[in-house]
């Protein structure tokens, strides 16, 4: 059972910057692929970013050059620096994990934050 915990959402200004972190419960954190999801009303559900067990990451195109993912396996830890936000990034931000590699799909995640709202404005 892993017991994630998402923070560092905010208000922020267009092109202003914000890093996320979630915090992971369990010992074996660092075998567990993580991805970032987002989700804004009235939307579907889209991937953001992921980082597998090995560190190799990936992002959707609309972030891609903005937003880094990153893991501290010491701390539990999995990251999403933010820079360059636009309007349409507004949405609440999830993270997730699962066993096995990276996907884009959320549903094939096997736990999930309770999720930080994240509102940048123009």
């Amino acid at each position: 059972q892993v017991q994630l915990v998402e923070s560092g959402g905010g208000l922020v200004q267009a092109g202003g910057s914000l890093r996320l972190s979630c915090a992971a419960s369990g010992r074996t954190f660092s075998s567990y692929a993580m991805g970032w999801f987002r989700q804004s009303p009235g939307k579907e559900r889209e991937f953001v970013a992921g980082i597998s067990s090995s560190g190799s990451t990936g992002y959707a195109d609309s972030v891609k050059g903005r937003f880094t993912i990153s893991r501290d396996n010491a701390k539990n830890t999995v990251y999403l620096q933010m820079n360059s936000l636009k309007p349409e990034d507004t949405a609440v931000y999830y993270c997730a994990a699962k066993v096995g590699s990276v996907v884009n799909m959320g549903a094939l995640y096997d736990y999930w934050g309770q999720g930080t709202q994240v509102t940048a404005s123009s």
